[in-house]
């Protein structure tokens, strides 16, 4: 494997609308963030990847972007984004934005062209296609429900929008569309970031016969994930945007990338891939209900941990994977992942410690490294994304009561991950002295950061040990480019791998009891140390190793141990 710049690197994710306000108007902006830095520099982090900051209509919570050279004003002006580069830069940090070229806003100036002349140049920029005996060309359905065609007005002609009807396809066909967005994407690289992550990029490529699929719902619509998933040569337009914009800049490009084919991975994450990296989902993707969230189902501990083993032993044989519990798609990892027994903050200790020491680089999303949960909410109306809304009514049609679909809501909601930063148990949480624009978690007075920083052994400072370890000068080689080796598979509840070095020399074991019983391991050897515990009982665990030459783990006990 070629070594890169980031791959010994921490990354985090901030979602700018709800991190910290600090003008009072209940959003979150550029002069917050910058205001923190430090707080994630002590954290440990070097990479910020930064949720869309475009100027937007907020249809899709910045990811329609009207105008793709321009600082959304709720967050603040792009002199504050400059001073954001420069003290990240200051402190030895790097910055990542969001890159959103599946789709536009329907607001942006080359959609509202092309509904002025729905035959002209900036029609070619999207996918203006002619209905079918007087109906839209397929029955695919958007990721957000309901058909994915909405007429042009005065015309016969249908766009196609994957996602929300304000969010119009871009069409990677046309040449000059590719060339502005390259233009773009130099642009912002020519200002100081240091690459990007990219969102629903492999949807880029269409089957330009939009053929029709037999329906897989009632509503007589197939889902457009069909045509995405037969469709062939998104890769040459991948090489594409490397070509003319990344490998530039030697850019660090984190892809979120489902629906890939199998044999595509080497295309996608090897040496000389289309990106640096993308996300790991296997695991997220367990969850998913076949018809919708109504039918999601709870994961099994042995199904997730036998998912996660299999793809880190897939990926280090090809790349390099982004390893997350959590992002601003997805529910909180700590009400996600760990079982109802485990969810304290111990429990969340042991998560941290099976997904930060994982081959690959971590993603910590931000309050992950507090503990913060899903949020339970009363009624619909309390909820503000696109996509929970479409779920909600999706579980009343299939049958579900009210109860049961709000249930499937603070499951699955992406709004869990949404709700504001919980800085403190003031005012607001610490996020706002205004209204926040999405109500709190009313755990903040529990959950926070100024209570965990005054605590040693809260998950705010085990965070901090976590990720002080994994860059220390010591171990930061074997944790960055050691291999992965699954351990205690037949143990039941146990969370167990090694990570070895290069040259085979060091070994590491990560222990995690995810069960309720207390588990003995026993060890290679009797000369191991504990390098971190999450229970602080690392004595009592070296002398029982030094003397058995076994571990015991208590429920929710994690130790990471250098074995001799």
């Amino acid at each position: 494997m070629k070594k890169k710049w980031w791959h010994d690197k921490v990354a985090y994710q901030i979602y700018p609308k709800s991190f910290l306000d600090t003008n009072g108007d209940g959003i979150g902006d550029l002069k917050g963030i910058i205001s923190k830095l430090d707080y994630l520099k002590n954290l440990g982090i070097d990479i910020i990847w930064l949720s869309p900051i475009y100027q937007s209509p907020f249809v899709d919570q910045g990811y329609d972007i009207s105008d793709y050279y321009k600082i959304a004003e709720e967050f603040g002006t792009m002199e504050e984004f400059d001073e954001l580069l420069a003290e990240t830069k200051k402190r030895g940090m790097y910055v990542l934005m969001d890159l959103v070229v599946n789709h536009c806003s329907d607001k942006h100036e080359w959609f509202q062209k092309a509904l002025e002349d729905p035959y002209g140049k900036y029609a070619g920029y999207f996918h203006f296609v002619k209905g079918k005996d007087g109906k839209e060309p397929s029955n695919y359905r958007s990721y957000f429900g309901g058909s994915a065609w909405e007429p042009v007005p005065g015309t016969d002609l249908y766009y196609l929008h994957m996602f929300a009807k304000e969010q119009p396809d871009l069409n990677w066909e046309n040449p000059e569309l590719r060339k502005e967005i390259y233009k773009m994407i130099n642009w912002w690289m020519d200002k100081g970031l240091a690459g990007f992550r990219i969102d629903a990029i492999i949807n880029i490529k269409k089957d330009l016969s939009f053929p029709s699929f037999e329906p897989d719902g009632p509503d007589g619509l197939a889902s457009c994930v069909k045509m995405v998933e037969e469709v062939q040569g998104v890769g040459e337009y991948l090489e594409d945007i490397k070509k003319n914009t990344f490998a530039k800049y030697d850019a660090f490009t984190v892809a979120e990338v489902f629906n890939m084919k199998d044999d595509e991975l080497a295309e996608f994450i090897g040496d000389d891939g289309h990106f640096s990296t993308m996300f790991d989902f296997s695991a997220h993707v367990l969850a998913q209900g076949e018809n919708g969230w109504y039918n999601s189902r709870k994961l099994s501990f042995i199904e997730w941990r036998d998912t996660v083993f299999a793809s880190q032993k897939r990926m280090q044989s090809i790349g390099f994977p982004a390893n997350i519990i959590e992002n601003h798609d997805e529910p909180r990892g700590a009400s996600r992942f760990l079982p109802e027994h485990a969810q304290n903050e111990e429990g969340k200790k042991m998560l941290a410690t099976t997904s930060v020491l994982l081959y690959g680089i971590p993603f910590i999303y931000q309050g992950q490294e507090i503990g913060m949960t899903n949020c339970r909410r009363n009624d619909i109306s309390e909820y503000d994304d696109i996509s929970t809304k479409d779920q909600y009514q999706e579980a009343l049609a299939a049958g579900c009561s009210r109860e049961q679909a709000l249930e499937c809501c603070y499951e699955n909601s992406r709004d869990n991950a949404r709700t504001p930063m919980q800085w403190s148990r003031g005012k607001g949480a610490g996020f706002s002295d205004g209204t926040p624009w999405i109500a709190l978690n009313p755990n903040y007075e529990q959950i926070n950061v100024e209570e965990q920083e005054s605590r040693p052994d809260s998950v705010l400072s085990y965070y901090k040990k976590l990720l002080a370890l994994k860059k220390s000068p010591a171990y930061k080689e074997i944790f960055t480019y050691g291999k992965f080796v699954p351990a205690y598979e037949d143990q039941d509840g146990i969370f167990a791998f090694y990570r070895i070095s290069e040259d085979e020399k060091e070994k590491i074991l990560v222990t995690a009891n995810y069960g309720k019983e207390a588990c003995t391991l026993r060890l290679e050897s009797r000369t191991g140390k504990i390098l971190l515990s999450n229970t602080g009982a690392e004595d009592a665990r070296d002398n029982e190793i030094r003397r058995e030459g076994t571990i015991t783990l208590e429920s929710c006990e994690t130790a990471v141990i250098l074995l001799g």
